[in-house]
């Protein structure tokens, strides 16, 4: 079945990066001129998606703003013949289906995953997490929907990560097919050091089918008291087995200061209009460190 809806979780607070977040979603927070959703939202769109859900809660109605059509703004831009500007800024709210629906309890990932049910309906899904920015030359969401439509299982986005980090993360027990490509057959969530299945971790996407909503009724709260996303994908894993694509793509951790600073001076390098005159800066700056 070709998948053609995706979910994006954007309801978490952003603790880490206060107080920056007290009164914005981190989803917001800029990469040069665009908000992190942004560039997940046009991911999606790239990998073929036409239909998503954005999972907020309150205190982040600006993020729906953002996609909606502002008539006010585009009548000034064309009164000033910034044609370019308009174009820029009613062509985001024509990206996609985009729909929004609030989690109301933070109770996490899980449970927030478990809101998007009535949305995506007896369909396989994407899942893009709103911390994380992944941009290269070919969509990471996309990658992962291939090796769904090939293998016809539950797809997790992979990368290795740090020994000393493993347990910030989920580690998975994976045996490699081919290339990039793997079959995963266990998972744990934030383990110690006693449980450390491998290296790889789902780092910011995965596809699902829709029987995902079925296992999220009954998992119980894990890490955290929270109910774990990673725990139902655990049942998946452990019963009918997952794929698992090392996605290829820089990823960005935008819950970080230092992925939201990576993030920034990276993509500023290859910006369009100020990547040139921001590579000389950086050369005379380095010259001080």
């Amino acid at each position: 079945m070709k998948i053609r809806k995706a979910v994006i979780p954007a309801a978490g607070l952003g603790t880490r990066v206060l107080p920056a977040t007290k009164a914005m979603p981190k989803e917001m927070l800029t990469i040069v001129d665009k908000p992190a959703i942004q560039y997940i939202v046009e991911e999606a769109v790239k990998s073929g998606i036409t239909d998503i859900l954005i999972i907020t809660n309150r205190g982040k109605d600006v993020i729906e703003d953002h996609f909606d059509r502002c008539p006010e703004l585009e009548a000034s831009l064309l009164n000033g013949n910034k044609t370019d500007a308009y174009n820029q800024v009613t062509n985001i709210a024509g990206l996609a289906n985009i729909f929004f629906i609030r989690q109301r309890e933070t109770k996490g990932l899980g449970h927030a995953i478990s809101r998007a049910k009535s949305f995506v309906g007896d369909e396989p899904f994407a899942v893009l997490y709103g911390d994380d920015v992944i941009i290269g030359e070919d969509p990471a969401c996309g990658q992962l929907m291939r090796a769904y439509e090939e293998y016809g299982k539950g797809v997790l986005g992979i990368k290795a990560v740090a020994p000393e980090d493993i347990h910030k993360y989920s580690s998975l027990k994976v045996d490699n097919l081919h290339d990039n490509i793997y079959n995963c057959t266990d998972m744990i969530e934030k383990p110690d050091d006693a449980h450390v299945l491998s290296l790889f971790s789902i780092l910011g996407r995965c596809v699902l089918p829709p029987e995902i909503f079925d296992i999220l009724e009954h998992t119980a709260p894990g890490v955290g008291g929270e109910i774990q996303l990673t725990d139902a994908m655990k049942d998946l894993a452990t019963t009918t087995g997952m794929t698992a694509v090392d996605f290829t793509g820089k990823r960005y951790d935008m819950g970080n200061k230092l992925g939201i600073m990576e993030a920034a001076v990276e993509v500023a390098l290859q910006h369009p209009e100020i990547g040139s005159d921001f590579k000389d800066y950086l050369k005379e700056l380095s010259k001080t460190l």
